[in-house]
């Protein structure tokens, strides 16, 4: 059976300026090349999901089960 893996970051960021809704890529080039602004990873968590909470967590995202080719209820579909 497949593994699948929820990873979170948490990104603290300093700046003189209200950074607001920003996609990650922009927030990538603000904390690396822009003025002004510190960032610091201040914490790194991953867990292990089952099929199941990988579902769970798929809805939660927008997205699907065939995301990662699961049913409902985190059977596997490939086999």
């Amino acid at each position: 059976m497949a593994k699948f893996y929820k990873t979170e970051f948490k990104i603290v960021i300093l700046s003189e300026d209200p950074i607001g809704d920003i996609a990650l890529e922009d927030l990538n080039y603000f904390v690396t090349d822009g003025p002004g602004c510190l960032k610091q990873f201040s914490e790194t968590k991953q867990t292990e999901l089952t099929g199941k909470k990988a579902v769970r967590e798929l809805y939660a995202a927008g997205s699907d089960p065939e995301f990662f080719q699961l049913d409902d209820k985190g059977n596997d579909l490939k086999y």
